[in-house]
């Protein structure tokens, strides 16, 4: 990781995500200022085993919170519909997937509104996806992370997620945190292609549906505290480039 410039405090939230935090409060009026951030990174290709599915859950990442209401009525009713005579929490989380990909729509919106907003007409992108996943999942007491990041597409893909994606994981007894992606896994032939399985073009950025220091934002949020006749315009983008080892 190489971050530019190099005048910057790290912060790290409740998820161990990290941030380089800027003070700019000198900057002269009309002047722009630059700041890089380039990573270098591996992510493989994980293929679970879901044989052995029978275990403890741990407690932790089981509660309700803000775009994930796992305690919301609606979401507990559907939870134990879909679970009914599902005998393990692998087969449980398998029904919510299925469910999500059946049943709701594709449509990118600019905001995140919860898995409890998939019951409306807002519509539903990958963070609705992935919040209702992780809302089901924990309203039975099965542990569930929400993650976003970057969705690698390659020249001519015709997937219609966004560059900034968000898919979550589910801790699964005997198995541990596993990966999947209902948003990409909901047409029926590529359902499990994205269950139980983590892609080499998922990059992850920031861990949690509301990380406390983007303050119920997203990582491409940006935040400052202007005065009353303070503008900040921010214009950022993402690029992503293939590495060759054997000449790097």
């Amino acid at each position: 990781m190489e971050i530019l410039p190099k005048a910057y405090k790290l912060v790290v939230d409740e998820y161990g995500n990290q941030y380089a935090e800027f003070d700019f409060s000198g900057q002269p009026p009309g002047s722009i200022r630059k700041v890089e951030i380039d990573y270098r990174v591996i992510v493989n290709e994980l293929a679970y085993d879901l044989s052995i599915c029978q275990g403890k859950l741990p407690d932790e990442f089981t509660q309700a919170e803000l775009h994930v209401e796992s305690l919301n009525p609606q979401i507990v009713t559907l939870a134990g519909e879909l679970s009914h005579g599902k005998d393990t929490a692998c087969q449980q989380v398998q029904a919510f997937y299925d469910y999500i990909g059946d049943e709701l729509v594709y449509t990118p919106n600019e905001e995140n509104w919860g898995a409890q907003a998939t019951f409306g007409t807002m519509g539903s992108d990958c963070t609705e996806y992935s919040s209702l996943l992780v809302a089901l999942s924990r309203s039975k007491g099965i542990p569930s992370r929400y993650f976003e990041g970057l969705l690698y597409n390659e020249e001519g893909s015709d997937t219609p997620a966004r560059i900034e994606h968000a898919w979550p994981d589910v801790y699964l007894p005997g198995v541990g945190w596993t990966a999947m992606d209902p948003t990409l896994g909901r047409p029926p032939a590529d359902r499990q292609a994205y269950f139980a399985r983590y892609t080499p073009d998922h990059i992850i950025v920031t861990m949690g549906a509301n990380p406390s220091v983007l303050r119920g934002g997203s990582y491409w949020t940006y935040l400052y505290w202007p005065g009353n006749t303070t503008t900040i315009q921010v214009d950022g983008d993402w690029s992503i480039g293939l590495v060759d080892e054997a000449n790097h």
